[in-house]
């Protein structure tokens, strides 16, 4: 079962949401309260299981509508996703993945584990 862990950092607050055996699958922006944080996250429970997937690694790819999964390659050759809320926020993002299959398992273990996961102050 996986579950949201919101941290206060320097700057702000943020959350990362984990699967079931303690891995970070996505992690949010910082944000400037708590409360705006616990929105983030009631926006991903929400976004994740109902998203699309536009994988941008592919020439020619289908413009999805939002909310959705976009699969990029960053700039070290690396897999990795932000999920968009239905306005087109950047709501969660992932690590990087070395392969196309890894990303893709990431994105599914979100759409798996956001909907249900508890809410838990680090």
């Amino acid at each position: 079962m996986g579950k949201f862990v919101i941290k206060t950092t320097n700057t702000g607050v943020k959350f990362d949401l984990k699967a079931g055996n303690g891995e970070v699958i996505a992690t949010s922006e910082v944000y400037s309260s708590e409360q705006s944080c616990k929105k983030g996250i009631e926006s991903v429970k929400k976004n994740a299981p109902i998203a699309a997937v536009e994988n941008q690694t592919v020439e020619g790819y289908a413009v999805e509508k939002h909310p959705k999964f976009e699969m990029y390659q960053d700039k070290a050759g690396e897999y990795r996703f932000r999920l968009k809320a239905t306005n087109g926020e950047i709501i969660a993002v992932s690590e990087g993945y070395t392969s196309e299959a890894g990303c893709e398992n990431g994105i599914d273990s979100v759409k798996k584990n956001a909907p249900d996961a508890e809410v838990v102050e680090a």
